[in-house]
């Protein structure tokens, strides 16, 4: 069986990758720089090199291949990066309905089911339904917000700080992109038929204050939740060198979100996934923090 991947070096593409080799598949890595996979994995994958903006590449890429698992990265140094998701998914949708792939599992994200006005999220929702539209057997999964996200803020973290410009009271899922992983490896080797929407959630709904409480008790020392309004976002998003239409998109993200907005998949054992965040900030924030490295 052919599985060709994408993103197979971001937090859940590898997770895929390696869960895929281990159970005696050889996936089809679709990656722009195979120097960035680990040398031990080379001899296990086929390699197809080029970028998903490309729509040639990924048109031979997917030739004869049985499933696809297909996350759009976001590109935060691209002067578009919603243009590029929405392009990128448009890509995918025309290989997979010339190349005639039968299963496609994608990755999107809690929001998406509101189908516009939530930033960088609404080139996934453009992706569900670009990719609905082809006919294949396509399996959604919706995702929570990933803890990997706290990775990219480890300046205020080192001062004792979360900035966020959500309410600290409003409460949403939060997962570990290794059980997003671990659930999308299952469901390709698996298999499936017909459409169908899920999520994976987590193990739980937090809100900011609690993860601000979680984060004190694992990282041992204090950590404070601080709500910015998107204006002070998006300034400290240009000021570090984003475009503003990255800004706003990720600005976006969270106002976008109605407060009252509850995910369209119910948390439920299907959706609920085991890895916390206080066990997961303890093995990879701690020692990012302190200068080491992460698991």
């Amino acid at each position: 069986m052919t599985i060709a991947v994408t993103t197979p070096t971001g937090h859940v593409g590898s997770r895929v990758v390696q869960l895929l080799v281990q159970a005696g598949e050889r996936p089809r890595v679709l990656v722009r720089d195979p120097a960035k996979l680990p040398a031990e994995l080379l001899p296990l994958v086929e390699v197809a090199q080029g970028d998903l903006l490309d729509a040639g590449f990924v048109s031979d890429a997917l030739k004869g291949a049985d499933a696809l698992f297909w996350a759009s990265p976001e590109s935060f140094t691209s002067p578009d990066p919603l243009a590029d998701m929405v392009t990128m998914g448009q890509n995918a949708a025309s290989a997979v309905r010339g190349s005639g792939v039968p299963r496609v599992l994608q990755i999107s994200s809690v929001g998406a089911e509101l189908r516009g006005g939530a930033g960088l999220i609404d080139g996934l929702a453009r992706n569900e339904e670009d990719l609905a539209a082809t006919g294949t057997d396509l399996l959604t999964l919706r995702c929570g917000y990933y803890f990997t996200n706290l990775l990219g803020m480890l300046d205020p973290l080192r001062e004792g700080v979360l900035t966020t410009t959500a309410p600290p009271s409003r409460r949403m899922p939060w997962v570990d992109p290794r059980d997003v992983g671990e659930v999308a490896a299952a469901c390709l080797l698996a298999g499936w038929s017909g459409s169908s929407v899920g999520a994976v959630h987590g193990p739980s709904d937090l809100t900011w204050t609690e993860v601000g409480e979680i984060l004190t008790a694992a990282l041992g020392r204090p950590v404070s939740i601080v709500q910015i309004t998107d204006e002070q976002l998006r300034e400290a998003l240009t000021g570090a060198g984003l475009s503003e239409a990255a800004a706003s998109g990720v600005a976006g993200m969270t106002s976008g979100i109605p407060g009252d907005f509850r995910p369209e998949q119910p948390r439920d054992v299907r959706t609920t996934t085991p890895s916390t965040l206080a066990g997961w900030a303890y093995a990879n924030l701690r020692p990012a923090l302190s200068g080491g490295t992460s698991n």
